[in-house]
């Protein structure tokens, strides 16, 4: 099938420049995002102290384990989207997206209801210091109701990437980050005609520009026709297909699982944090703001490797599946060391940005960064390897590896080196498990059997293809340990 309007053939051209020109738009679209957090954080931090700066923290990262649910379907839908321009079929490719937009809106809005309500439960969990409890509650409750348009954005996001466009979302993430950026300190402050909301300002921030920005991305799709668009009778693709939702479900639930298991040991760390005091929880949130920067490379690379697996699967080209892997992991590796080398010789001009110079927080962070940040190199490696097994529909695997990393050796570590190591165990348990996702992700990768998984069923002579390229491959022989 030849690349229609916005689109990206990625079965054919250059593996490694194909997947580098791919990969750049969500590059910097995943920079916008990290910047527009950033950014909300210095004008929380500098105006309202670390009390709200801790309370944004825990409230974000509690948005993020509610959100991993339907996140996990957006990307079994991407998958199957990526599949189906592998194969030239795009009704198939926009009665994916009906169904999960569809079937998973009365999910988010479900979701946004329960949080609003439940927010001071959530974060009496979390051990929230009693000082950042108020506001904590009053960020979290706003920001749940811009949850239903964030998921559609999201998938629609997602699905755009999976046939291809990565240039769409960017503009899009453009439009939205420079809304929250603006409209923050507008409600923060009180600005002009506004009124002054405090912490509860940024969340609505938040709010506007996303439902602003999925306003304008579904104009821009229709008005420029792009592939994915639904128009007269494929209106009807929105109300579910029983078959692929249940294909999504079955791949999306394991999907989301993984964000769980992320989210939830980042939160029972952040409740170790927590009981350090809010000088420390506050430091704690600053670093995990530079982290971000760090995570760029290899979440960019991880969603392009997956996308490119994912079309050329479908297309039966299993030779640039392992070269995708190989050169994803190079890159990351790489570019994520360049970024890594910056940062910490950059640290405290950095951080200081958050806190203020003579802020108590300022040192602390400065030794969580030096202690944990270079787990990210490890980080990478691992994320391009789940994102070419997600492409063919392989997420039990990833989801054990990542059960097991997190729990019983991150969460183990930090307990249990606590009385001999003090906070510095916390801060340790980063590489520690690191290092064992990125153990257990390449003997996945070699002995897992995750070229046999299946997204949905396909085509008979896609799947002879399939059974064919496996039948001729080394289980080992298409990723060099040395990449």
């Amino acid at each position: 099938m030849a690349a229609g309007r916005g689109q990206r053939d990625l079965t054919r051209g250059p593996i490694g420049w194909t997947l580098l020109a791919f990969a750049f738009p969500t590059f910097v679209s995943t920079v916008l995002q990290s910047l527009n957090g950033s950014v909300n954080a210095v004008w929380i931090g500098r105006t309202l102290g670390e009390e709200a700066l801790a309370a944004t923290s825990n409230a974000n990262l509690v948005m993020f384990l509610l959100a991993a649910f339907v996140f996990g379907f957006g990307m079994a839908a991407t998958v199957l989207v990526g599949q189906a321009f592998g194969r030239g079929d795009v009704i198939e490719a926009r009665r994916v997206v009906g169904t999960a937009i569809g079937g998973f809106m009365p999910l988010a809005i479900a979701i946004g209801v329960i949080g609003w309500l439940g927010a001071p439960a959530l974060l009496h969990l979390l051990s929230t210091p009693p000082e950042a409890l108020p506001l904590a509650v009053a960020y979290l409750r706003v920001v749940f109701v811009a949850l239903p348009a964030v998921l559609v954005i999201i998938v629609l996001m997602m699905a755009l990437r999976g046939s291809g466009d990565a240039m769409t979302p960017l503009w899009f993430m453009l439009l939205v980050v420079f809304l929250d950026s603006a409209l923050n300190p507008v409600f923060i402050l009180g600005l002009g005609p506004a009124p002054e909301l405090g912490i509860a300002g940024s969340a609505t921030a938040t709010v506007i520009a996303n439902y602003l920005g999925l306003a304008g991305l579904l104009f821009y799709i229709y008005r420029r026709d792009l592939p994915l668009r639904l128009r007269g009778a494929e209106l009807r693709f929105l109300r579910a297909d029983p078959a692929l939702l249940r294909i999504i479900f079955r791949k999306g639930l394991p999907m989301g699982m993984q964000m769980v298991v992320v989210s939830s040991s980042a939160l029972a760390t952040l409740g170790l944090v927590n009981r350090e005091g809010v000088d420390t929880a506050a430091a704690f949130g600053v670093v995990m703001q530079l982290w971000t920067y760090l995570q760029m490379p290899a979440m960019a690379l991880g969603a392009a490797v997956s996308a490119m697996a994912a079309q050329n699967i479908g297309a039966g080209r299993w030779d640039r599946v392992g070269a995708a892997t190989r050169a994803g992991i190079a890159f990351s590796f790489l570019i994520t060391l360049l970024l890594l080398a910056l940062l910490l010789l950059a640290d405290r001009p950095a951080l200081g940005l958050f806190l203020g110079g003579a802020s108590p927080a300022l040192p602390l962070a400065q030794h969580v960064q030096l202690l944990a940040s270079w787990s990210f190199l490890l980080f990478g490696v691992t994320l391009v390897i789940f994102g070419t097994v997600r492409a063919n529909g392989a997420v039990i695997g990833p989801l054990l590896i990542l059960f097991v990393a997190l729990y019983p050796i991150r969460l183990g570590f930090a307990i249990g080196f606590y009385p001999w190591l003090g906070p510095d165990a916390l801060w340790l348990s980063f590489p520690v498990s690191s290092f064992a996702n990125m153990v257990l992700a390449l003997a996945y990768y070699w002995h897992g059997g995750w070229r046999r998984a299946r997204m949905g069923i396909l085509p008979l002579d896609d799947a002879e293809a399939i059974e064919e390229a496996q039948a001729d491959a080394e289980p080992g022989g298409r990723l060099n340990p040395s990449a």
